[in-house]
């Protein structure tokens, strides 16, 4: 039986998996402890998200990550549905940001997130090593966005 959990004081203890979404360790902790940390879980934790709310109404997905043996079950569109319910009452819009990797966007179109702007140099401008999705370079970030 699947339930989602929020994580208190112990989300540094999730920086490896964290790690694999967002590769630098100086980034995530710009959000770590101002975000809430939710978990897919059952036996086992599945997939995690921080979200953080950027001014009223309006949240971010800032990190989302399903542990790698468990990719490609459902597993993080069925996270991203549960942080909808939990902010549909307190909130209006929820972003995403992600390199432009046709495949991720696509994951995040299909849950009902629509293109909305580009933040143009951001991975080049903030992170000190070059980023990479699918062996292409990642420059600008391209933010989604769903009314909640």
């Amino acid at each position: 039986m699947e339930f989602v959990k929020i994580i208190g004081s112990d989300k540094k203890n999730y920086m490896e998996l964290l790690l694999i979404a967002d590769e630098q360790v100086s980034m995530i902790e710009k959000y770590l402890y101002r975000g809430d940390m939710f978990a897919l879980c059952d036996d086992d934790v599945k997939a995690i998200c921080i979200v953080t709310q950027e001014k009223s109404g309006v949240y971010e997905i800032k990190n989302i990550v399903t542990v790698p043996k468990y990719q490609r079950k459902g597993y993080g569109q069925r996270l991203i549905s549960n942080i909808i319910d939990y902010y549909k009452n307190s909130g209006s819009e929820l972003y995403v940001g992600t390199g432009d990797c046709p495949a991720i966007i696509h994951f995040y179109e299909k849950c009902g997130f629509e293109k909305s702007h580009t933040v143009k140099n951001f991975f080049t401008d903030n992170y000190d090593h070059p980023m990479y999705e699918n062996g292409q370079q990642l420059v600008d970030m391209i933010y989604l966005k769903r009314n909640l």
